[in-house]
């Protein structure tokens, strides 16, 4: 009987299966960057993420200019400031920004079509020039109006002369993605997997390898007129093609009434769409991205420690509700971007390792770690890795596993 009965449940349930499967196949084994760094087209040239990393840098050192006064600034625990500033300074050194987004969007505006159509093909060529010298973010491309009758044709003739332009100049990479602007429709979604199809024939791009982002900034985005989310249908209507759900701050709650003071990456209408939006995206391998703030750090040495504070705090507490990544719009933001990502990591780094060593070693750490804790413990790790909050050697000191295991135990699938 029992052969019998499990063959018709196979049967019955081979369809649900399959749809599991495919629907929510999990983590896609790539890195999610930390942040995405937002320049506008007309600002943004070669010299631009360079740019970025001296400003950085300096911001750091006039108001942070040692361990002790950044602690001191930010309200550090004392016995974290040394490691946090170390890396904090590397990171800036070596990779500022993990992930560049060049903006024909809000952040450009409305312009003549000659206007735009140069600046395309302007910031397409820089970005070219920093992919061929290896100089590029790891994660790069831009954010285009939206589908909406208005903006449809400028942002669909934008993108084809930039994806040409990369194109042709053999830069387009694994990296290379496009963030879609005010996305109120699933219909929006299919139709941007046929520009992309378009847009691979016309320049002989790999069919299937244009990947883009939903830019979650509009109520309808949340909540469609039948009462329902429409963010899983956009995600499947996207056909594989969908890298991230990007919650827009100021545009969001601007459309829910909010006013401008009260505006903010933790304002309760925040946190509920962004709940939405990690529910649409669990299991699916599409990362979930956070808003910015618009208080930027600059000015006297008082009101950029009050902004890097502030910044700080957004980020400690996206992060502690699993949300891992952000967007920054100064390159000042840079620094407390870090230390606040490197304290999450750090603070947490030995209780997560000691957690671990029990459940690989059959030790006891205090806790009754299941399979699902313990992929979450080594997700932690494998994050703090991927960013440079910790290193291989310390990997291996504290747990006695090398990165393919923990990815294996955080159940992310190793690429080639």
């Amino acid at each position: 009987m029992e052969d019998a009965l499990l063959a018709e449940l196979d049967r019955r349930l081979a369809e649900a299966d399959t749809e599991l499967a495919t629907l929510y196949p999990g983590d896609r084994g790539v890195r999610q960057p930390v942040h995405t760094v937002y320049v506008p087209a007309d600002k943004f040239h070669a010299g631009t993420v360079g740019e970025w990393a001296t400003a950085a840098r300096a911001a750091l050192s006039t108001h942070g200019g040692s361990p002790t006064e950044l602690a001191e600034a930010l309200e550090l625990p004392p016995e974290l400031a040394d490691e946090v500033y170390e890396r904090v300074h590397a990171k800036l050194e070596s990779e500022p920004i993990e992930d560049l987004r060049i903006d024909f969007e809000d952040g450009y505006g409305t312009r003549p079509d000659e206007q735009e159509d140069a600046a395309a093909v302007d910031a397409a060529r820089a970005l070219a020039d920093l992919v061929k010298t290896a100089e590029a973010p790891p994660y790069h491309g831009l954010r285009i109006k939206s589908l909406e009758a208005p903006s449809r044709r400028r942002g669909v003739r934008t993108l084809d002369l930039f994806v040409g332009e990369l194109a042709g100049a053999g830069a387009l990479t694994d990296g290379f993605v496009i963030t879609l602007a005010k996305v109120t429709s699933v219909e929006q979604i299919e139709a941007m997997v046929l520009v992309l199809d378009s847009i691979e024939k016309a320049h002989g791009v790999p069919a299937g390898s244009l990947k883009f982002e939903i830019q979650v900034e509009t109520p309808q985005a949340i909540l469609g007129a039948d009462g329902t989310t429409p963010l899983g249908r956009m995600i499947r209507a996207g056909a594989g093609r969908v890298t991230g759900l990007h919650y827009g701050t100021y545009d969001y709650s601007a459309s829910l009434g909010v006013a401008a003071a009260y505006q903010s990456m933790e304002h309760p209408v925040a946190d509920h769409a962004k709940d939405v939006m990690q529910l649409a995206a669990a299991g699916t391998g599409v990362f979930v991205c956070d808003g910015s703030t618009n208080v930027l750090p600059i000015g006297d040495r008082s009101a950029v420690h009050a902004a890097w504070r502030l910044h700080l705090r957004l980020v400690r507490r996206s992060l502690a509700r699993g949300i891992y990544q952000g967007w920054d719009m100064h390159p000042a933001q840079l620094p407390s971007r870090y230390v606040a990502t490197y304290l999450f990591y750090r603070e947490g780094l030995m209780s997560a390792a000691a957690r671990l060593r029990a459940y690989v070693d059959g030790g006891d750490s205090g806790y009754l770690d299941e399979p699902a804790t313990a992929a979450a413990l080594a997700g932690y790790l494998l994050r703090a890795l991927d960013c440079g909050a910790l290193d291989h050697t310390e990997l291996h000191d504290l747990i006695g596993i090398d990165t393919p295991t923990l990815a294996k135990l955080a159940r992310r699938p190793l690429r080639p």
